[in-house]
């Protein structure tokens, strides 16, 4: 037989025989089990090895984005009050999750977390009460109730990541809506409110700190040098102090809620005069609030972003994720800074200095996005990912991101389903999805 012949032939049949394969993996029942593993997955962990076999499946872009979209199937669930807990590096978190009687898996709720003051009188990580919202019920939505103790305050990195895990765990079991996940709390459960704006924006559509005290970070037990009020910009936030509070008077708060409002934060101030330490005042604020947070949903991709971070261990801010801190040629000399007191003219009583300590050089970057356009100002950053959003970016035409003013990347950028689904194992969220990673490295 001609060699030649005989060449093709092999070919062939190597490719008949590898058909069945490829049809398989690109049928549409090999795509519906691969999701339905995908939704089964219990954690962010497990959705991330799913993620990756619905790649292998076959789907296309349009079809995932379409499924990932459109989500996964809620059943009926228990109502009232169910007690659930989260576990991280052997520690359990209790919790508790009030879901309204009347929960319909069909519609999209949603949430508030509620937390406590009293961190210090708590000794053990034990719930304590029935777990109900009780007298802090407004609207019909979900309530969290978590449980902070001496030994893992609000103002840690380990609560921090427990509020993500709570939310993640519920969103795999009941049918929130992730663009209205309100953070609340009161006294302690307040000042903490502040520091988890602070160090993870992300999931989050308010920030509502009720008779609580920014300052009360900056004790040298708690302020560990990467404290940034500059992160608070990216949230509206709803603050009540009390004229007659006895641990936090307006006499001593309102100064610094001035100066995050003159720095540009979005700040609803609702000061009582006549308040205590308590929450007396609810039946009067309770409509306030709900209208509140009713009108400030979270924007999944927002325009406009900025984030400062000392360190990678809290660097993401929705689609910016800073890979690299470094002072680059070229980069902004200063930004405003929400850190620097009497910057804004609000606390000129307390003299120059600082609000927060710094014990290492802190990276920043603040982002613009005009349609295709980036524009980033940055600080300090050598290397950050833009996460491109197939609902804020038009994949057919050219991207352009500049960098103080240089232009550091121009041109097409490929859909992926791998990142797609990556990224969706991660978040466990249907509003915010990515079709593309952008990495810059200005350190070139």
């Amino acid at each position: 037989m001609n060699p030649m012949r005989l060449a093709v032939t092999a070919i062939v049949a190597v490719a008949v025989l590898a058909l069945p394969q490829i049809v398989a993996q690109n049928r549409p029942g090999s795509v519906d089990a691969a999701f339905q593993k995908f939704w089964a997955a219990r954690s962010t962990a497990d959705a991330e090895r799913m993620a990756d076999e619905v790649t292998k499946s076959g789907v296309n872009f349009e079809e995932a984005l379409r499924r990932l979209k459109a989500g996964r199937t809620y059943a009926a669930e228990k109502t009232g009050v169910v007690k659930l807990s989260t576990t991280a590096s052997g520690t359990e978190y209790h919790y508790a999750l009030n879901v309204p009687a009347n929960y319909d898996p069909a519609r999209r709720y949603q949430v508030r977390f509620q937390l406590h003051g009293g961190v210090g009188g708590r000794a053990t990580n034990e719930p304590r009460g029935t777990g109900e919202i009780g007298a802090l019920a407004g609207a019909e939505q979900f309530y969290v109730i978590p449980y902070a103790w001496q030994d893992a305050p609000w103002w840690g990195d380990d609560q921090a990541l427990n509020l993500e895990r709570i939310v993640d765990a519920i969103k795999r079991s009941y049918n929130i809506d992730e663009n209205r996940v309100v953070v609340s709390g009161v006294s302690d459960g307040g000042t903490g409110a502040f520091y988890i704006a602070m160090r993870r924006t992300t999931l989050f559509a308010s920030i509502t700190p009720l008779n609580g005290f920014i300052m009360v970070l900056s004790n040298n037990d708690i302020d560990d040098g990467t404290i940034s009020p500059n992160n608070l910009r990216n949230k509206p936030m709803f603050i009540i102090n009390g004229g007659r509070d006895r641990l936090y008077p307006i006499s001593n708060t309102e100064p610094f809620v001035k100066h995050l409002m003159a720095g540009g934060v979005n700040i609803a101030y609702h000061p009582q005069p006549q308040a205590e330490h308590n929450t007396a005042w609810w039946p009067q604020m309770k409509d306030t609030y709900e209208k509140f947070a009713a009108e400030h949903p979270r924007d999944p991709h927002p325009d406009k972003l900025t984030w400062e971070t000392m360190g990678l261990k809290h660097n993401r801010a929705h689609w910016l994720v800073i890979d690299q801190l470094g002072a680059q040629p070229g980069e902004a000399k200063a930004l405003p800074d929400l850190n620097s007191v009497g910057v804004f003219g609000t606390l000129a009583r307390y003299g120059p200095g600082d609000l927060f300590s710094r014990n290492a050089a802190a990276g920043r970057v603040d982002l613009v996005r005009t349609g295709n356009t980036i524009e980033a100002t940055t600080k300090g950053v050598s290397a950050f990912t833009l996460l491109l959003s197939p609902d804020k970016f038009d994949f057919n035409q050219p991207v352009k991101v500049t960098a103080n003013g240089k232009t550091v990347f121009e041109g097409r950028v490929q859909r992926s389903v791998a990142t797609l689904m990556r990224w969706a194992g991660r978040d466990n969220d249907r509003t915010m999805l990515y079709g593309a990673e952008l990495k810059i490295n200005l350190a070139k």
